[in-house]
């Protein structure tokens, strides 16, 4: 099956160079392109692409409202994101907002077009760069939640409501980057049990991918920064 793709950046040579390379590869296609946040928006409403690449930095809305509005009104497009910098402030924020994914630009295009197949198959993967700096802004805010604008929110660990003992367990380990493969060994359960630990703490805690789960990780105090482990890139 084709993956349909919408670009978004406000630099028609970036957005150029990424449809080029698209197009070029059998099981990828662009559905269509977007030079600032709102249009990407409205033309991620008509078109129902599968993966939004989305720039994090223009002018008028940028890219983290441009997620969220996109992640609420079609949820089933996935929105990988594109940053020049690796320590980006807007990253938690963006991550937060629906992210499925960070890459920065300088990145092999080879693993570009695999982060797209791996994000549009409904996995979620960070930059390993990305994922440090993320874990640092969290430290430096105090543990504090960050609201929608990346700013600070309310102090204290967040409630896991509903999370059985077993899955707080299985919570901290994801949060510390385990595969499914990996969560099996340490608890000495089977990979599919793994896996439906991970699907249920999905569906309590209303998290999009494997990305919010170390979110929610960090933010209710299961894994704390500094901690042996910590994660590099959250996947399958």
């Amino acid at each position: 099956m084709t993956v349909r793709i919408v670009l978004v950046d406000d630099q028609e040579l970036v957005r150029a160079g990424l449809r080029m390379v698209v197009d070029a590869t059998p099981d990828l296609e662009v559905a269509g392109e977007a030079g600032s946040g709102g249009q990407a928006v409205r033309l991620v409403r008509d078109l129902r692409p599968d993966v939004v690449v989305m720039d994090l930095r223009m002018p008028g809305m940028g890219g983290v409202e441009a997620t969220e509005m996109i992640t609420t009104d079609v949820p089933a497009a996935r929105v990988v994101v594109l940053t020049t910098y690796d320590e980006d402030a807007n990253v938690y924020a963006a991550l937060r907002a629906g992210a499925s994914g960070f890459l920065v630009k300088d990145m092999a295009l080879d693993d570009i077009l695999a982060a797209i197949r791996v994000v549009a198959r409904g996995d979620a993967l960070l930059a390993p760069t990305v994922t440090r700096r993320l874990i640092a802004d969290f430290a430096a805010s105090g543990g504090a939640r960050a609201g929608r604008d990346g700013r600070a929110g309310r102090a204290g660990p967040a409630p896991l409501p509903g999370v059985t003992a077993r899955e707080r367990e299985v919570l901290a380990l994801v949060g510390r980057g385990l595969s499914n493969a990996e969560l099996g060994e340490r608890l000495h359960i089977s990979p599919g049990t793994a896996k439906a630990h991970v699907a249920s703490l999905l569906a309590k805690l209303g998290a999009r991918d494997r990305v919010q789960l170390v979110i929610r990780a960090y933010e209710s105090g299961l894994v704390t920064v500094g901690e042996p482990g910590e994660p590099g890139a959250p996947g399958e």
